[in-house]
């Protein structure tokens, strides 16, 4: 099932690595749970630290019935490593929301 996918980047080019990575991603938690509506992933940069370098943040936000999932991962050096981190995040919520509706 093909859900409909929301991607904003704020302080990050535009990739089409980056985006595949993201549709793969959102892809593998549709296998999952079939149910899910929507999925909005907002990936940014803060480069504010200048003593730890730029800090980036994944926040994934995922609409199912009759409820909304979201999470925020950040990590200080590596892009990849905060969005990883947030879908295995999201993962984990997902499987505990499907468990509470199955029964």
């Amino acid at each position: 099932m093909q859900i409909p996918i929301q991607i904003t980047l704020h302080g990050i080019g535009p990739s089409d690595a980056l985006h595949n990575d993201i549709r793969e991603r959102a892809e593998k938690l549709a296998r999952f749970y079939d149910r899910i509506t929507s999925c909005r992933v907002v990936l940014e940069m803060d480069g504010l630290h200048k003593r730890n370098g730029n800090q980036y943040r994944a926040h994934i936000d995922l609409k199912v019935p009759g409820g909304e999932i979201a999470v925020t991962q950040a990590h200080d050096e590596d892009l990849k490593v905060a969005l990883r981190d947030a879908f295995d995040a999201v993962r984990r919520k997902l499987e505990v929301y499907a468990r509470a509706q199955r029964g």
